[in-house]
Parts: C-alpha cells; sequence; structure tokens
C-alpha cells in the first residue's frame, strides 16, 4: 500500500461540545479534502454505535472517489457503512481475525479493504511485521492530549527503531504537528497521522502540511 504522507483523523471528541456536531464533522471533512488530503481516518470512542453507524455513512459519501476512509477500531461499522478499511488497535479484533473474515466476504466486484494496526513500542511493531495488515501506526511519537490515557512516548527513536524493524508501510503518531512533522518523515515513516493540528483552518493546515513534507 502507498500511504500519502499525510494521514488526517477525524476525532469525534474533538467535535463532542460543539453545536450542530454531524455537520461540523462533515464541514471538517469536506475542507481536508478540500485541502489535498487523499486518506481520512474517523475514530469515536464513544461507543455509540448508531451515531458512529450514521457519521461513518456521511463520511463514505463525501470521500467517495475522493479519499480512502478508515474506521478506527470498529470492524463492524467499517463493514456496515462500506468504508475502505479498518484501523485496529492493540485490545480490538486480531488483524489475523479480521483478515480472514474479509477473505470470506470480499467479491470480485469490492475492491481489497486494507487494514491497519497500531503499535507503541518495538516488540509491538515486530509482532505487527508478521502480521496480514497492510500498514502499521506507531506512537506516541510525542505528548499528545487526544488519548485519555496515552501510551508511553516513543520518540524520533522509536520511529527509527520501527523503521529498522518492518517493510511494511510506517505511519507515525502523537502530537506531530507542522512544526515537527519533516524530522518525524526523516526518522523514517512513510507519512504522519494528524488530529490536533488541523483542527483550526482544515484547508489552510492541510495545504502547509503537503508543502512541508513534500
Amino acid at each position: 500500500m502507498l500511504l500519502p504522507r499525510l494521514y488526517p483523523i477525524l476525532d469525534f471528541s474533538s467535535f463532542a461540545e460543539k453545536p450542530e456536531s454531524l455537520r461540523q464533522i462533515k464541514q471538517f471533512a469536506k475542507e481536508v479534502l478540500l485541502g489535498g488530503a487523499t486518506i481520512l481516518q474517523y475514530r469515536d470512542k464513544s461507543g455509540d454505535a448508531m451515531r458512529m453507524l450514521a457519521c461513518a455513512r456521511e463520511l463514505c459519501r463525501i470521500t467517495e472517489n475522493r479519499a480512502t476512509l478508515i474506521v478506527n477500531d470498529r470492524f463492524d461499522i467499517c463493514l456496515a457503512a462500506g468504508a475502505d478499511g479498518v484501523h485496529l488497535g492493540q485490545e480490538d479484533l486480531s488483524p489475523v481475525r479480521v483478515r480472514a473474515i474479509l477473505n470470506q466476504v470480499e467479491t470480485k466486484e469490492q475492491k481489497r479493504q486494507i487494514i491497519g494496526f497500531s503499535t507503541h513500542n518495538l516488540q509491538h511493531v515486530q509482532q505487527a511485521d508478521a502480521m496480514p495488515i497492510d500498514y502499521l501506526a506507531v506512537g506516541p511519537v510525542f505528548a499528545t492530549g487526544s488519548k485519555a490515557n496515552p501510551d508511553p512516548v516513543i520518540g524520533l527513536e522509536g520511529v527509527r527503531q520501527a523503521r529498522a524493524a518492518t517493510t511494511k508501510p510506517l505511519v507515525a503518531i502523537g502530537g506531530i504537528t507542522r512544526k515537527n512533522c519533516r524530522e518525524v518523515m526523516d526518522a523514517g515513516a512513510d507519512s504522519v497521522a494528524v488530529i490536533s493540528d488541523l483542527l483550526e483552518s482544515p484547508v489552510k493546515a492541510v495545504e502547509e502540511f503537503l508543502r512541508v513534507l513534500g
């Protein structure tokens, strides 16, 4: 899988307290794509499956024929909404199990769905390298406020170690901004996942990220 250099993540928690949150989520997605993003991950840790499905379906409509839509954690929501893939965490269904299910349900008319997988240390990366996944994410690279209980920061050295341990496409995540994204790429990442630094003026932020990343 050829990953785009910028991997935006739309986290529902960033919009939960805002009026008309679904409308604002849709607007954010449109602006991220307008800025030039070609992949988008939808993340919602609230557990509200009905809202997650409704939102995922709206995002599928927005990204159709324009960008790849990945659903975080929820393989069931991914399938029900018709998203392009799922990003699994350490506590989710195993990538081996998910790929086995996909092999049973995919047809010749369907494109192969993407599986991403989160890792947080060198041992995770080494284990993930043998899994039937399309890319792996590693982090947090820097301190981040986007998770309630973040894993220990791995720093740029953690990215270098991950790069040395796998040939799979590597997404770096955690505290990445326009100011530090270039050094993360130089450490060996193929792509950088970003949440917070896209929230204000998404079109401009994406354009600036893409300029810096080259």
